[in-house]
This record gives C-alpha cells, sequence and structure tokens, in this order.
C-alpha cells in the first residue's frame, strides 16, 4: 500500500498518514510505503544536508500519533520506491 504526502501541508500531510495507517491496518497491509518528497534542490548547493518539512516531521507523527504501538518499525525505502524520498512503515500483525 502507497500514500503520497509530496506536495501536501504539514496538517494535511498528518491527516492523510493517519488516514493510510488506519486502512492499511484494517486491510491487513504489513508494509505502507510513504512518498514524503526530497528536500529542495536548493539544499543541495548550499553544502548542508536537509530533510523536507514532512520528512523532518514524520518521525514524531508516527512515535506519538495514535497507531504508535502498531508500528514494528520505520526503514528507509530502497532507490526504486523513492530512496531519500519515501519510507516503510512496518505495521505490526494483528492479533
Amino acid at each position: 500500500m502507497t500514500i503520497d504526502l509530496h506536495g501536501h501541508t504539514l496538517s494535511s500531510a498528518h491527516v492523510r498518514l493517519g488516514q493510510a495507517i488506519a486502512l492499511g491496518l484494517a486491510k491487513g497491509a504489513r508494509i505502507l510505503l510513504v512518498i514524503t518528497g526530497k528536500p529542495p534542490k536548493s539544499a543541495a548547493f548550499d553544502g548542508h544536508s536537509r530533510r523536507g518539512a514532512i520528512r523532518g516531521e514524520i518521525g514524531h507523527w508516527l512515535e506519538t500519533g495514535s497507531y504508535a504501538d502498531r508500528i514494528a518499525s520505520v526503514r528507509a525505502a530502497h532507490p526504486r520506491h523513492g530512496g531519500d524520498g519515501a519510507l516503510y512503515v512496518i505495521l505490526r500483525r494483528s492479533r
């Protein structure tokens, strides 16, 4: 299952992430591919590595959200799935 948050505001991305996790759990999904988008290209020119706004907040959202106990882990996405602009959210199996 995939959710694309790229281009959303922080508040709408936060809401959509919660909805996607709820839907994934209801469907029995184990992996949620979350596309956050890559940081602005200007970040590469100033010599500092930066994260986009959504990518910077998503860890906090996942740790403190209502589904935090249903998340087994969060991992960097493979380059073919978005690389630095995406994450895998591994969901726990329901018992």
